[in-house]
């Protein structure tokens, strides 16, 4: 058992709730204040020097200078396991390419399904590393990574080989996701539904039997994956006792509606979310995921964060990481940026991306400051916790726990 500390702000985000709007004037600050770990878990939060006392042959890990400690982030939509490069998408689309022009000449998801299938397991598993270390470097403890640049049988369980492998090479907690259902690659002979049976019947068991994933996404959308044959995929793909969580509403309607009547974990993207179906989600359970590098990346609307809050609806923010439309990476600029046009209130942000992004996950050990909870938590160099998103990612964590242990 060990107390760390004193930091100037303890940011517990204990007394947050889990759905709706949140005001700054809720954040619950504990000033002077000292974090008791014990097994990797919290034991208790309080002021520094009372717990030194009540606590007096407990070992001190001494934090010098004013820091601030927040909750380990959650980054709980990544495509960060993935070949090549696709910086001449990202030209050819601010030189108002279209989406069909850049596939037809060689670019968009299908590149990447190409030069991932092509990379060596070597190859995949070094970059993969080098991006989780980045996010951890962030202040990220967990991260969700998806499958989906596979597209057949042998390169989506490399992939998600892969991401089990890269767990050994991290502290940090990765949720690895089989989104074979990303489109239809060119490769397959047959249709929509045919490919969609192929993963239930090839894919998903191997996944299931090799312990590789938990969890099935699917992209539904013109340009991939159709309403109805979704809704059907998804329906049997919770049959098979996975998880399930949606690609929803990018750029058209309707999708989010189906990943609630299905019980989908989440409904990621939204920025299509039409209004009747913002009332839809905020009834549910299933957790709205804003993903602004998306929005970034391609020029396009923001998901409406302030509706779905103001609704009730519980607003989760991931970066969406991917070598397409999301190259960017650093969540807490992402995140600063939605604040700004969405009017986001700092606390909103930072629920966002901890407790109500651990839900979007099924995990409920982590993203507050409290006793029980893991102690994955992130310190920064000020005395003010609001000069994190004030400073829109340019300062830096000081230093990244997880399980009490300082692994940056």
């Amino acid at each position: 058992m060990k107390l760390i500390g004193p930091f100037k702000q303890i940011i517990t985000l204990a007394n947050l709730p889990l759905r709706g709007k949140l005001s700054d004037e809720q954040i619950d600050i504990i000033t002077d204040g000292g974090i008791v770990v014990n097994h990797g878990e919290i034991q208790e939060v309080g002021n520094f020097e009372t717990l030194k006392s009540e606590n007096q042959n407990i070992e001190t890990e001494t934090i010098e200078g004013e820091q601030i400690v927040l909750p380990g982030f959650v980054d709980a939509h990544t495509h960060i396991c993935f070949g090549g490069n696709r910086a001449n998408d990202f030209a050819m689309r601010n030189a108002g390419k279209t989406y069909l022009e850049i596939a037809e000449s060689g670019g968009g998801i299908w590149s990447s399904v190409q030069h991932t299938r092509n990379a060596s397991e070597a190859e995949l598993l070094k970059t993969l590393v080098e991006r989780i270390n980045f996010l951890v470097s962030l202040g990220i403890t967990t991260i969700e990574i998806k499958s989906g640049y596979g597209l057949d049988v042998e390169n989506e369980l490399k992939m998600l080989r892969i991401i089990k492998k890269a767990q050994d090479q991290t502290k940090a907690k990765l949720v690895p996701t089989c989104l074979s259902a990303h489109l239809k690659p060119r490769d397959f002979e047959g249709s929509n539904t045919e490919y969609l049976n192929y993963i239930l019947t090839e894919i998903l068991p191997k996944v299931k039997e090799e312990g590789l994933a938990q969890r099935v996404d699917i992209f539904i959308e013109k340009s991939a994956f159709q309403p109805e044959e979704s809704k059907d995929f998804l329906v049997k793909t919770k049959d098979l006792g996975f998880d399930i969580t949606v690609h929803a509403d990018q750029f058209t309607p309707g999708s989010s509606r189906i990943a609630v009547e299905v019980g989908a974990k989440s409904a990621d993207h939204l920025e299509a979310t039409i209004d009747e179906d913002i009332e839809f989600l905020a009834q549910s359970d299933t957790v709205a995921t804003a993903l602004p590098g998306a929005s970034l990346g391609l020029g396009e609307k923001f998901t409406p964060a302030r509706k779905l809050l103001d609704a009730g609806a519980i607003v989760a923010i991931a970066s969406d990481w991917n070598p397409g439309s999301a190259p960017m990476g650093n969540l807490i600029t992402q995140a600063s940026i939605l604040a700004t046009f969405e009017k986001l209130t700092t606390a909103e942000v930072l629920a966002g991306m901890t407790f109500r992004a651990a839900y979007a996950l099924g995990l409920e050990d982590i993203g507050k400051l409290e006793k029980g909870k893991k102690a994955d938590f992130v310190t920064f160099k000020t005395d003010n916790f609001q000069n994190v998103l004030y400073n829109q990612g340019s300062l830096n964590a000081e230093h990244v726990y997880i399980g009490g242990t300082q692994i940056h």
